[in-house]
C-alpha cells in the first residue's frame, strides 16, 4: 500500500536549509578542484589513488555538479546517495587518522568524524527528500 507524506512548512524550511548548508561545503570545494585542476590531480596522487584525473574530475563532478542539484533540490534522493558514499570514501581515502603521524592524528580524526557527520546529513535528505522548495517538488 502507497502512502503519502504531507510535510509542514518548518519541516519544508528545515530541509531547504539543510539542502543550502550542505552545499554551501560542496559547491565552493568543486569549484577550487575546478580552478586548481592541476592541484587538486597532485593532491589525488599523494593520496595513492589511481587515475588521478579521472578522480578529480569525478570529485568536481560530485561537488560543484551534484552540489547544485542538491542545493536546487534535483533529484535530491539520488544525488544524496551518491554525495554520501562519495564523502565516506574520501573519508576513507584522505582522512586516515588510524596511521596518521602523531602531529596530525587528532585533525585527520575530526574531519574524518566530519566527513561521516555530513554523511548521514546527506542519508536523511536521501530518506525524507528534498522538501516543498525544490525542484523535485515542482
Amino acid at each position: 500500500m502507497a502512502t503519502t507524506t504531507t510535510t509542514s512548512s518548518a519541516q519544508d524550511t528545515l530541509a531547504l536549509i539543510g539542502r543550502v548548508l550542505i552545499a554551501y561545503l560542496f559547491i565552493p570545494a568543486g569549484f577550487g578542484k575546478l580552478m586548481g585542476f592541476g592541484g587538486t590531480v597532485g593532491y589525488i596522487t599523494s593520496a595513492g589513488l589511481p587515475l588521478p584525473e579521472v578522480a578529480a574530475v569525478v570529485a568536481i563532478i560530485v561537488e560543484l555538479g551534484l552540489g547544485i542539484a542538491l542545493l536546487l533540490g534535483f533529484k535530491t534522493r539520488w544525488t544524496a546517495i551518491v554525495m554520501a558514499v562519495f564523502t565516506i570514501v574520501t573519508a576513507l581515502f584522505f582522512h586516515k587518522y588510524w596511521s596518521a603521524p602523531e602531529a596530525m592524528k587528532m585533525m585527520q580524526q575530526i574531519n574524518f568524524n566530519k566527513n561521516m557527520a555530513i554523511a548521514g546529513g546527506l542519508l536523511a535528505l536521501a530518506a525524507f527528500g528534498a522538501g516543498r522548495f525544490s525542484i523535485d517538488k515542482k
